[in-house]
């Protein structure tokens, strides 16, 4: 990974990191999320992958909950490494960062929407016992996983309780209730 440092994003990486998301997704608009969830009284994990100057790499964990319990459980998402830094490592070490972390704050679990070949790097899995907040289309339910962190010896069970950025049914293909 050569000189990139890891390091809990700050205001000031608000504009890179905007850049960042419009180049890696340019057909998604993923900064109103960012921003409203940076806006959170309880703001999520933000992670920056930085070389130099420049910031290669960002990742956001959400802490949520399990309706009906007083389990923490983290919601992974957005990922983004530049274009020109991926496939290096960059992605997985803010992900393993992250996780680490989570696992010290003494979240459970980490659930994410993505990628199934990507995220088996890490432990993930797919996930039927933990709900999301809405009902996925069929073809996204493979990509619901989940990964236990620590001491956590069972997938967690129930409905996933999100903050109120992440009650947008779009984001989770889905038609609101």
């Amino acid at each position: 990974m050569g000189n990139i440092v890891i390091r809990d994003s700050v205001p000031v990486d608000l504009s890179a990191v905007t850049t960042l998301y419009s180049k890696a997704f340019p057909n998604e608009d993923l900064m109103p999320l960012v921003t409203a969830l940076m806006a959170e009284p309880t703001q999520p994990l933000s992670l920056v992958a930085v070389e130099g100057p420049s910031i290669v790499g960002h990742v956001m964990f959400t802490i949520c909950g399990v309706i009906g319990t007083e389990t923490r459980i983290a919601l992974l998402a957005p990922l983004a490494v530049a274009s020109s830094k991926q496939q290096q490592g960059i992605g997985s070490t803010l992900v393993r960062s992250g996780c680490q972390r989570l696992q010290d704050l003494a979240v459970a679990q980490v659930c994410v929407l993505g990628d199934p070949a990507y995220y088996e790097q890490f432990g993930f899995a797919a996930n039927d016992h933990l709900l999301p907040p809405y009902t996925l289309p069929k073809e996204w339910r493979p990509a619901w996983q989940s990964v236990n962190l620590g001491n956590a010896k069972e997938t967690c069970e129930g409905q996933l309780s999100v903050p109120k950025p992440w009650r947008d049914p779009a984001l989770w293909g889905a038609e609101a209730r």
